[in-house]
């Protein structure tokens, strides 16, 4: 089958990387407001203050994503735009951006997909705890119901967390993202199961109360290990490595956070390692954690590895393709991970991010001719077609990212996206991938 005649062609972008507008309208302040300017945690100190200062210049931006053919825009609603302290009064302002937002992507044609978290934890509720309290699942509801009752009357498609494993397991293990902690086994897992149950919460409040029929999903990261060759051996160690929940990398693991939704149970290997350090739910939590999805969101870039080896892990050679922010070019991890993530959760799988970072600029003709996105792109779409055309059902595949934006604590250098940005004067360039992209979408991934 390949690609569907209903696939669903788009691109994503997250509210913190372009929105800018960081205090303006009422807003509250987030983790990344407050952090991205403090210490040396973001390169240059480069902050998302104003970004690409979409919060003004929206309908612009729609109009654009119209210009490249795009079907669906998949974006994450500022948690504190909309309530300044995380619960309690709502902006109606912030809130006003997003319903105008929905009602402009309908007006030409595109359809709106919303993520409520990609990473913007409201700082007020950073200072209670954030994941860490045990009310934090009640506030993430509370959200959920001012988002759901206000869009759902044109918003079908819902994602409830965007990428638990990097908000976890960089913001709180690796403190390389906000709020840039470091923090025991105990805690993590006090905070994993705490994401979970937020998850389960808001997806039931979507799943009872949305005014459209919703379609529901979470977009974790994805990406699985590779068979080193074709043999049914290889296969199943490379299947058996993609699952595993890795010791003290459980939060950057598959199952620790897919195995709990569609299983109503952690992976063994997790009680194998932590014994009873390991939170459990009660009957009536695991009800909400278990609550019925609609899609696997799979946020993809490049393949898993081994690295307890010495030399370059498994997926690395000496001299081997990778982007401009190091990471390896391995179009056929979109092939496997789509096979084996609908092996084993039974979900059609919807690549909500795929993309690459590279060094772009604006050529003396006054365009950004960026090949290798197109080539990177081509090759990506080529193995997820495979995977297609051998019974995996695909649901649709997400550019990351529309346009170039503020990339967490790596600043503004890497651009993700299929528009140039001039940060400098907001001028907006469609690069060469973009009108190659709106011929893949025109031709439903025929002409790849």
């Amino acid at each position: 089958m390949g690609f569907p005649k209903d696939f669903m062609w788009g691109a994503a972008a997250a509210s913190y990387q372009i929105e800018g507008a960081y205090n303006e309208d009422g807003k509250g302040l987030n983790i990344w407001d407050v952090y991205s300017r403090e210490l040396n945690y973001v390169r240059y100190r480069e902050t998302g203050d104003v970004a690409c200062d979409h919060y003004h210049r929206m309908k612009e931006d729609v109009a654009m994503m119209k210009e490249m053919g795009l079907k669906v825009y998949r974006f994450s609603i500022s948690w504190s735009r909309v309530i300044p302290n995380g619960i309690g009064e709502v902006n109606q302002k912030g809130l006003q951006f997003y319903s105008d937002l929905v009602d402009e992507l309908i007006q030409n044609g595109i359809e709106p997909m919303v993520t409520l978290y990609h990473w913007d934890y409201p700082y007020e509720l950073h200072k209670q705890g954030a994941w860490m309290n045990p009310d934090s699942s009640d506030w993430f509801l509370e959200y959920t119901k001012v988002i759901v009752d206000s869009l759902s009357d044109r918003v079908q498609y819902w994602g409830t967390i965007n990428e638990p494993q990097c908000f976890l397991g960089c913001g709180y293990y690796g403190a390389s993202h906000a709020p840039f902690l470091k923090r025991p086994t105990r805690d993590l897992l006090i905070i994993g199961r705490n994401i979970l149950l937020s998850h389960g919460k808001s997806a039931r409040y979507i799943r009872q109360n949305a005014k459209k029929k919703p379609i529901i999903g979470f977009s974790p990261i994805g990406p699985c290990n590779i068979p080193k060759d074709s043999s049914k051996e290889a296969i199943e160690e490379a299947k058996r490595l993609t699952f595993s929940t890795n010791g003290e990398g459980f939060v950057f693991s598959q199952s620790y956070w897919s195995d709990p939704i569609f299983f109503g149970k952690y992976p063994q290997e997790l009680y194998d390692d932590f014994g009873d350090l390991v939170p459990e739910f009660t009957k009536e939590e695991w009800s909400f954690v278990t609550e019925p999805l609609d899609y696997y969101g799979a946020n993809i870039y490049y393949s898993n590895a081994n690295n307890n080896v010495v030399g370059y892990p498994e997926n690395w050679k000496q001299g081997i393709a990778h982007t401009q922010v190091g990471w390896v070019v391995s179009p056929e991890v979109l092939y496997w991970s789509a096979k084996f993530l609908y092996e084993r959760y039974g979900k059609p799988i919807f690549i909500t991010e795929n993309g690459m970072a590279e060094h772009d600029w604006v050529c003396l003709d006054g365009k950004v001719h960026d090949t290798y996105r197109i080539d990177y792109t081509h090759r990506y779409l080529k193995e997820y077609k495979r995977a297609g055309e051998e019974g995996v059902p695909l649901m649709g595949y997400l550019h990351w990212s529309v346009m170039d934006n503020f990339e967490w604590a790596l600043g503004y250098n890497p651009r993700f996206g299929l528009v140039y940005v001039d940060y400098a004067t907001q001028e907006r360039i469609l690069k060469d991938s973009a009108y190659w992209y709106k011929s893949v979408i025109e031709s439903n991934g025929e002409n790849l």
